[in-house]
């Protein structure tokens, strides 16, 4: 008498594959292919856009993997963004890497190192990111803050490529990994009000500038780890910057020269 049991019933289910990212936009494809070549799965690209897609496609077919020319509302589809730049390419996903103990050096390679601390806008994550990669950071740590966003679709689109450039690591807990840079690093919150200019910040080593959630700012716990405060001084006809434009003119201002 053949089984009832369905065939595969009581086996444990196998793991879902992650779903793949999804790179949009000239400068970000193009930074993922020179930073991660390996990890692209496919490109998808409208007319428009062969003069770049030309050389993607020929180093795609050499490692035998997939491109295709759409229309318009195919790439919409693909991307699930009217903001795709003309050109999208499916890749591995990547999230941020657990903090290694001890910190890697790559945390004290660039002149700033921005740790961000509970900001949940993948938005403002990747605007940080292009505009620290613009400076010079070559790393960013994201807190164990539920609230912390971390790499996604919308935030490699909105750091064009920066994110490409830069290592990103999560903290186990925020407070004890700043205590632990702070001989290598200068730990400095930036804050709405009650700081110091930052031209007037000491210069004697790198800086790590803590960014904390546009409500709030940073943790109380957080804030008790850094050692100095830097807030930018405006017309008080608002109260303060986005985050991400706050980041960038405070990266500007911590590394001009002194007079």
């Amino acid at each position: 008498m053949p089984s009832q049991i369905p065939e595969g019933w009581g086996e444990a289910p196998r793991p879902r594959r992650p779903e793949p990212a999804r790179i949009c936009g000239v400068n970000a494809v193009r930074a993922l292919f020179i930073r991660r070549p390996e990890a692209v799965i496919r490109l998808h690209y409208l007319a428009e856009r062969r003069p770049v897609a030309g050389p993607l496609c020929r180093y795609l077919a050499r490692h035998h993997k997939a491109y295709r020319e759409v229309l318009d509302d195919e790439l919409t589809r693909i991307a699930g963004t009217e903001h795709h730049g003309g050109i999208v390419a499916l890749a591995e996903p990547r999230r941020a890497l657990p903090m290694p103990n001890p910190p890697p050096p790559i945390l004290f390679a660039g002149p700033v190192l921005p740790v961000l601390d509970g900001i949940g806008n993948p938005h403002n994550l990747g605007a940080i990111a292009r505009g620290a990669a613009f400076f010079g950071a070559k790393a960013m740590i994201l807190s164990d803050d539920s609230r912390q966003a971390d790499l996604s679709d919308a935030a490699y689109r909105t750091s064009e490529g920066g994110l490409e450039h830069m290592a990103v690591f999560r903290a186990e807990h925020l407070p004890s990994l700043l205590r632990r840079l702070s001989g290598q690093l200068l730990v400095t919150a930036a804050v709405a009000a009650g700081g110091q200019r930052p031209e007037a910040l000491p210069r004697r080593k790198p800086i790590a500038l803590v960014l904390g959630n546009e409500e709030s700012g940073p943790s109380p716990e957080v804030l008790a780890c850094c050692e100095a405060r830097v807030t930018l001084s405006g017309s008080g006809l608002v109260e303060s910057l986005n985050v991400a434009a706050a980041t960038a003119v405070l990266m500007h201002a911590l590394m001009a020269p002194k007079a």
